[in-house]
């Protein structure tokens, strides 16, 4: 086993975010293990998660603080976090799984550690919502997280409704639990035709990535027991016409940057647009300067 000596090294003072693995353990990075060997503290979400991953990678505690950070505590945990950061010591957090402020409580942490002047740092790495756009198939070219959809459906409508016209793919954290009732809500408000993805237990033994219509979908998890972290993926609507304003304020940009030919088709493809009618917008534009 690899003793912590070896690992460690020389970490800066600061507060430091650590991408931990969202289910194969060897996906966490050798910058992330360094930096769990050298901190002076280590904070945690769930801190037997991290004891499991520290003995894994063979990196010992060796005496070292090692406290719970969740959003149940936030409030009085901050404060030690923060006065010792002040007092010039590295702190490394990281979240149960995954990337850490992703549906995560360290952006409370995050904020007031900038807010009073130390250095915040992130070693990046896994993360269930790339992971998930990356298996999908749906366009990446513009992507939204969304977090968790509310629990009662008709608060859940509403929120579907707000997401209904944006230009880009929709990223979903749900339980298990809620999936099928998700889905059926999702064609009331985006429509039984919209391409969607679920995955389930990214990177894990059972990884499953069930792609097709939101009707497609609704029929396949239909009354289907299901376990295990799901992420849902909507693409945007291609039907959906981008305003003038939007197309214009989009070339303009573009145009900035490149050619009008380049110009006109990144944009066209990004709002789903005919490529002859944003390559005339376009020219009009080149024309008017």
């Amino acid at each position: 086993m690899m003793q912590a000596k070896s690992l460690a090294k020389t970490v800066p003072p600061g507060l430091h975010f650590i991408a931990t693995p969202i289910g194969a353990a060897r996906d966490i990075t050798l910058r992330a293990l360094d930096i769990l060997a050298g901190s002076d503290i280590l904070a945690a979400e769930d801190t037997r998660t991290l004891r499991h991953l520290m003995e894994i990678h063979g990196v010992a505690l060796n005496g070292r603080p090692l406290w719970a950070y969740h959003d149940h505590n936030g409030e009085a945990v901050r404060p030690r976090i923060l006065a010792a950061l002040a007092e010039g010591k590295s702190v490394a957090y990281a979240s149960e799984a995954g990337t850490p402020l992703v549906a995560d409580p360290g952006y409370q942490l995050s904020k007031a550690a900038i807010a009073a002047g130390h250095v915040v740092l992130a070693a990046p790495g896994p993360s269930a919502v790339l992971a998930a756009l990356t298996v999908s198939g749906l366009p990446s070219d513009k992507f939204m997280f969304v977090g968790f959809p509310p629990n009662t459906s008709a608060a859940r409508l509403s929120f579907l409704s707000e997401m209904a016209q944006i230009p880009a793919t929709l990223v979903f954290y749900e339980s298990p639990k809620r999936l099928s009732k998700l889905l059926t809500d999702m064609v009331t408000s985006l429509g039984e035709e919209r391409r969607a993805v679920v995955c389930r237990e990214l990177t894990k033994k059972f990884e499953e990535t069930t792609r097709g219509s939101l009707g497609e979908l609704v029929a396949v998890f239909d009354g289907v027991a299901i376990k295990g972290e799901i992420v849902v993926l909507v693409d945007r609507d291609h039907k959906a016409k981008a305003d003038p304003i939007t197309v214009e304020t989009a070339l303009r940009s573009a145009l900035a940057q490149m050619s009008v030919k380049d110009a006109a088709a990144m944009v066209a493809e990004s709002l789903a647009l005919p490529r002859r009618d944003v390559y005339q917008v376009a020219l009009n534009i080149v024309k008017d300067r």
